[in-house]
């Protein structure tokens, strides 16, 4: 059974988490394969899924939107979960105490979730680097507030993502 872990990544967070899951599933036992999305043309070749996207205003890149949308019909008539990154920095909670996870799912989780019934769906934070930014982002971190909304650093939660992996791996050898 092959896992294809597809993923659209706008600054290499996403990327890493997707080759991180992979990486946890070859080890588990499991024949697994990250590839962005835009690079996969076969997807009848894989007999379960896991996709992921970076999220920016509430949705996920589009397209990973685009490519579940058109492949629907044959991803669902197999095991998938699918999994976003996007919230930076330290808190779990914003300013109104709700948990940061839970308001930072895409609003593709719910279309999604039953089009597809996902095994699960996973937010998990991510890294920003500055100096790789599109000039957009760069003047966005300029403003006042741009540095609360875009801080610097790696705010990724490897043992949760492994721990997550994990179970993955545990479903598909049951």
């Amino acid at each position: 059974m092959t896992t294809l872990v597809g993923f659209s990544s706008k600054y290499g967070a996403t990327e890493g988490i997707a080759e991180r899951i992979a990486r946890k599933l070859r080890e588990a036992g499991q024949d697994a394969v990250a590839r962005p999305v835009k690079s996969v043309d076969q997807v009848d070749e894989y007999d379960s899924f896991v996709f992921g996207s970076s999220a920016y205003m509430g949705s996920w890149r589009k397209d990973a939107t685009a490519f579940v949308r058109r492949h629907q019909d044959l991803i669902k008539a197999h095991p998938v979960w699918l999994f976003s990154s996007g919230p930076l920095g330290t808190a779990g909670k914003d300013t109104q105490g709700r948990d940061l996870r839970k308001e930072s799912e895409p609003k593709q989780f719910e279309e999604f979730g039953q089009m597809l019934q996902p095994r699960g769906m996973q937010v998990f934070f991510g890294a920003l680097d500055p100096n790789v930014l599109s000039r957009r982002d760069k003047l966005v971190r300029r403003i006042p507030s741009g540095r609360e909304l875009l801080p610097e650093g790696d705010f990724r939660n490897w043992a949760a993502i492994d721990e997550w992996a994990a179970e993955i791996a545990r479903e598909l050898s049951a």
